[in-house]
């Protein structure tokens, strides 16, 4: 009876539906918690240090500027990670899985140690760039210096964050990063305000605790390679891959710094008022981030393993119900703001200036986020099946729409508002339209472990 057939094949795709939504929380909410944990180092740190004056605040904030933006730079270590090992999982090879981020976890330790050389020498002649007293300068150089011993292992624990994920687990990073995030505060409580170490007591903390998490992700994967067989030592062909694909996704986080530095930089334009109530709202887009950036792990992982399993049908399944999520999240999140806005101002300024701006910036915030749950997912789609050239390729296409917009905003005497319907409406709108050409086809839809 074509009735009862159709009513069978309802019900099937409703169970279907919700095992696939299950899978999809199960990666998506410890993701949640873990993403949230490294900005919580520095939030740790500033709190702490703002006790102690303004001078060493400022010099905490200038090194900050500095350690963030290199860290976002090599957070390919993660997104080429994750997808490798996702693939050879679900092709069975759960020994090439493993193998693979082993590799990426030493490309991980060379390149902390490169960057800490590198950083040890032109700390100072860095800092000194930024507009600020000697004062303030001397307090970030002794932060990003004592910081810097611990790069090694932030890099090791991002790249052992990309084996879990690729392995389908995310809850361990999340307990490692509780546990961590919990050891910064005190070890920074006792350095601080204990033994008087300062600035320099801060950074320490955060170093010890960061090499506590290395420390744990180093037993918890040499566990995984002795259980699945895979060699220890680094290969040659592995290094070589992982740095092949990051090369691609660092020219795709470059061209995300260029677009936030270029908003920022025009916001400057608009005075110290309008300077401000941007910053906030940055904030408060990165930290709506956190949400969305949630899905995109989801994505990554469920999408490599599909591919490696060579399930096409089910790679457009996730893609289609992770876009879904991406959507209703935006419009949940953009909701709340929208709700919040009246009220937000006085939370973050005491500037009457401020207190006017913000709300409109909001609103205007508000109307875009769902925009961005859509352009958060499909990245991390496009992440999972290792299509980093085109994400890579794309960015810069992006920027290069964004500029021309964000210059005639400017020349426009858009203000506060316009400048930020520019960037959540042009730029995300941009990354909108090229990401879904992309995902529209099939060609990124490369099935098999490699």
């Amino acid at each position: 009876m074509p009735g009862a057939q159709e009513a069978v094949a309802r019900t099937e795709r409703r169970v279907a539906r919700r095992a696939l939504d299950r899978e999809i929380l199960r990666l998506a909410v410890p993701a949640l918690g873990a993403l949230v944990a490294e900005p919580l180092f520095l939030l740790t740190d500033t709190a702490m240090v703002g006790h102690l004056g303004a001078v060493p605040l400022a010099g905490v904030g200038v090194a900050g500027v500095v350690l963030q933006t290199a860290i976002g730079l090599l957070v390919f270590l993660a997104y080429a990670t994750t997808p490798t090992v996702a693939r050879r999982l679900g092709a069975g090879d759960r020994t090439g899985a493993v193998r693979a981020g082993i590799d990426g976890i030493w490309t991980a330790l060379l390149l902390g140690v490169v960057l800490a050389l590198v950083g040890a020498v032109t700390a100072r002649p860095l800092l000194s760039l930024f507009d600020t007293t000697p004062a303030v300068v001397d307090a970030a150089t002794t932060y990003l210096t004592v910081s810097l011993v611990g790069v090694p292992a932030m890099l090791v624990v991002v790249a052992a964050t990309g084996l879990l994920r690729g392995l389908q687990d995310t809850r361990t990073p999340l307990v490692v990063a509780t546990v961590g995030f919990a050891a910064n505060a005190g070890l920074n409580a006792v350095f601080l305000y204990l033994l008087g170490w300062g600035v320099a007591g801060s950074a320490a903390g955060t170093v010890v605790a960061q090499w506590g998490m290395a420390a744990v992700y180093v037993v918890i994967a040499v566990r995984a390679a002795r259980a699945a067989d895979a060699r220890l030592r680094p290969g040659l062909a592995g290094l070589g891959r992982v740095v092949r694909s990051g090369a691609w996704l660092l020219v795709r986080n470059a061209s995300l710094r260029v677009a936030m530095i270029a908003t920022v930089s025009a916001a400057a334009g608009l005075g110290v008022t309008g300077l401000a109530t941007v910053q906030i709202a940055l904030t408060l887009f990165a930290t709506l981030a956190f949400a969305l950036d949630a899905l995109a792990v989801a994505a990554q992982a469920m999408v490599g393993h599909a591919l490696g399993a060579g399930d096409a049908a089910r790679v457009r399944a996730v893609t289609r119900r992770l876009v879904t999520f991406g959507l209703l999240a935006g419009a949940a999140l953009g909701l709340l703001l929208a709700l919040l806005a009246p009220v937000l101002a006085p939370v973050f300024s005491s500037d009457e200036g401020v207190r006017d701006l913000l709300p409109g910036v909001v609103l205007a915030m508000a109307v875009g986020v769902p925009l961005a749950g859509f352009v958060f997912v499909l990245d991390g789609v496009l992440l999972g099946a290792g299509d980093a050239r085109y994400l890579a390729l794309a960015g810069v296409a992006n920027v290069a729409v964004y500029l021309p917009l964000l210059w005639w905003a400017g020349a426009a005497g858009a203000g506060a508002v316009g400048l930020w319907l520019v960037f959540g409406l042009g730029y995300v709108g941009a990354r909108a339209v090229t990401l879904g050409l992309r995902a529209a086809g099939s060609r990124w839809q490369v099935t098999g472990a490699s």
